[in-house]
């Protein structure tokens, strides 16, 4: 397997990763309007679409910034910062973006309604599609491991054996997944808690998976998107300390409503 794979029509070749990262962002948010439809939404559709306009500008923004200062000296020595900014970005970064603005934007609508249930598990798909595409980008993307003896280490074009940190995200997303619907078969979450769940987990495993990925390391031997998702771990500690001493408390029994 030659990396970066491509897929080629005649005399053009089409980067992959760019195909999937397509076709995550529209099969994701085509399964969310398909989920909107089929499950009652509490949120009124003019506060909906503006919380989709503050997901989607924190998303972008904050994804960009968490990207370029996960190399700060590069990014500031750059001959051309802003190209810089542009081209690089991260999911957590877009993840605790999209939070913020969303929570700014509920406040200035006057919403109380916990909006990101419904985003939940459209995410869950368009990120494992995505990371299918940084899996077919190897070296050219920092998203490869660091090298490696393990069994599941991959030679992604440099010719060493790594760890294919996309594909292990992949696995865990799929597991996060099924997780989720086996614990909403036997209990009713209360509304928000599901989105809160999948994040949570998710910041936990993104701060674990970073130790195998190189990047620039900070005074406390962390890295930008390590911090980042300590921030968001510290913004939901009190859910998280709900989960581990009563989770009772964030369900209600099934058919009743929350």
């Amino acid at each position: 397997m030659a990396f970066p794979l491509e897929l080629k029509l005649g005399n053009i070749s089409l980067s992959l990763h760019i195909i999937f990262e397509t076709l995550g962002f529209f099969i994701g948010f085509r399964y969310f309007l398909y989920l909107r439809r089929r499950q009652q939404d509490r949120i009124p559709d003019n506060n909906r679409i503006w919380i989709i306009i503050g997901a989607t500008f924190g998303a972008f923004f904050f994804s960009r910034v968490a990207g370029a200062l996960e190399n700060p000296p590069t990014f500031f020595h750059s001959p051309h910062p802003l190209l810089y900014f542009y081209s690089n970005k991260t999911i957590v970064g877009a993840l605790l973006g999209g939070l913020l603005f969303v929570e700014i934007t509920k406040k200035l609508i006057h919403e109380r309604t916990s909006s990101g249930d419904l985003f939940t598990y459209p995410l869950l798909l368009a990120m494992m599609i995505g990371r299918l595409g940084c899996f077919t980008s190897g070296m050219t993307e920092a998203t490869y491991g660091l090298p490696t003896t393990f069994f599941l280490g991959m030679n992604l074009g440099d010719g060493l054996h790594r760890h294919p940190v996309a594909l292990y995200e992949i696995a865990f997303l799929a597991i996060l997944w099924l997780t989720l619907h086996a614990i909403e078969k036997r209990v009713t979450l209360i509304n928000g808690y599901r989105f809160q769940f999948f994040l949570i987990a998710y910041l936990i495993f993104r701060l674990l998976l970073d130790f195998i990925k190189p990047h620039y390391t900070y005074f406390p031997g962390l890295g930008t998107i390590q911090l980042f998702c300590l921030a968001g771990l510290i913004y939901y500690s009190r859910t998280i300390f709900r989960i581990f001493t009563n989770f009772s408390q964030l369900t209600v029994p099934n058919g009743k409503s929350t």
